[in-house]
């Protein structure tokens, strides 16, 4: 069992189908983590809207989810750990101090949901 972040990587990519064409790679995993997302979407609403209990298809769809994101970075050669740092320090430059609304609403315009 994978126990970082670089061993899940690699742990993925022996789960994973093998590609003679590396267009028809990229869009799998493209359009894989979309249905995934997409799922774990509609698992909520069931949950929510429907009052039907998906929650464990919420959380099995999210680690579907992570292993699409898992081949992309393998795709493109990238470390998995590396892109949440980078996303971690992000979110750290735009919110030092936690969520602040202002800086969060960035072309300057409010929606008014009350209409």
């Amino acid at each position: 069992m994978p126990k970082t972040l670089r061993e899940y990587q690699d742990f993925c990519k022996l789960t994973a189908k093998k590609f003679d064409d590396r267009q028809t790679e990229i869009l799998t995993w493209g359009l894989g983590i979309t249905g995934e997302a997409g799922d774990v979407a509609s698992c909520i609403k069931k949950t929510f809207i429907h009052e039907n209990d998906q929650t464990q298809g919420i959380k099995e769809n999210l680690g579907d989810t992570l292993w699409y994101a898992a081949m992309i970075c393998n795709y493109f050669g990238w470390s998995l750990q590396e892109i949440l740092e980078s996303n971690a320090k992000k979110l750290e430059d735009r919110y030092p101090s936690g969520f602040d609304l202002k800086k969060a609403k960035r072309n300057g315009k409010r929606i008014d949901w009350s209409k």
